[in-house]
């Protein structure tokens, strides 16, 4: 069981039969947040918002999205159902809900005409409790896949993750949608998702790429890894941003390669603010808990016709 720390919610939008879902994290009134994305593939909507620089505490949900630029649409429905439940940024006009939302291409897995949109991120928003999260072909990682530099014949299904580790009296969650062109590498190093060739097994992406392989065709390789970092920790909107920088170290343990030019891969922190917490600690554990999820992520995938997940190769 993987629970968010007190006051976050989180919720799944998921369409088996296309291939696609949306996730959606609630942070709880008064959160501050703030992100970090690397790769030059980004797919993102109020990313702006996640610098320390701005002067709002940050958004009041974030959604991780399959669909591509097309999944952003998602986010439209958060922001209804926000409004609906009075929460937002205050102005002297009402309050305006803050949605951030990253994506992923997932495109080719499924139906490329299914998409999320405004009313999947509304579902999602209404499906969201502060229970166990739901793990594995659910929501934003329903159409993930990993290791895609020997081409669909050779993919393994990943999803959507989810880890929780202590910081002193404070709790770091982490939710990732793994969707890498490369591995996901256990704490061994050994691959435990990733590009499978009959008779050898997985055959690591940094091996592949020293030989020369690239993906089939471009689209392919449009990739990207997201992770939601939320915490209880009282944190400023700059240390939040420093524990988003920090989450993208546990991306790089788990994932090999990541933060490529084809790569969207973004790291969120919303921090709730109710337990006091070293900030370095909190930092260092998401990372931590960013790995972790990452990993959870591809052990509870399961396999669709085509694309088996990591549970069913030997």
């Amino acid at each position: 069981m993987v629970a968010l720390p007190p006051g976050f919610a989180c919720g799944h939008w998921t369409d088996p039969t296309g291939l696609t879902g949306c996730t959606v994290v609630l942070a709880p009134p008064g959160a501050v947040g703030s992100g970090e994305l690397r790769g030059g593939g980004p797919g993102s909507r109020e990313s702006d918002l996640l610098s320390p620089a701005t002067s709002t505490a940050g958004p009041q949900a974030v959604v991780l999205s399959g669909g591509s630029a097309f999944g952003l649409a998602a986010a439209d429905g958060v922001v209804r159902w926000l409004e609906e439940a009075g929460r937002g940024h205050a102005t002297p006009a009402g309050r305006v809900p803050l949605v951030s939302a990253a994506v992923v291409y997932d495109l080719l897995l499924g139906d490329p005409r299914a998409r999320p949109d405004a009313a999947a991120g509304y579902a999602a928003a209404q499906d969201a409790s502060a229970g166990d999260v739901a793990r594995g072909s659910v929501g934003a990682g329903t159409g993930c896949t990993v290791g895609k530099l020997l081409g669909p014949e050779g993919w393994t299904r990943g999803g959507l993750g989810a880890a929780s580790v202590r910081a002193g009296d404070a709790t770091v969650s982490a939710v990732a949608a793994v969707n890498p062109i490369g591995d996901v590498l256990a704490a061994d190093g050994r691959v435990l998702a990733g590009a499978w060739r009959a008779g050898d097994g997985y055959v690591r992406a940094v091996e592949l790429i020293r030989a020369g392989a690239g993906a089939p065709i471009p689209a392919e390789r449009a990739n990207t890894t997201l992770v939601c970092v939320c915490t209880d920790a009282k944190l400023t909107k700059l240390q939040a941003w420093l524990v988003a920088r920090a989450a993208s170290a546990g991306v790089a343990r788990a994932v090999s390669p990541c933060a490529t030019s084809f790569d969207g891969d973004m790291t969120f922190c919303l921090a709730g603010g109710e337990a006091e917490a070293d900030p370095t600690a909190v930092s260092v554990l998401a990372a931590e808990a960013a790995t972790l999820a990452i990993r959870d992520g591809v052990e509870r995938a399961t396999g669709v016709p085509g694309c088996p997940a990591a549970a069913d190769r030997s």
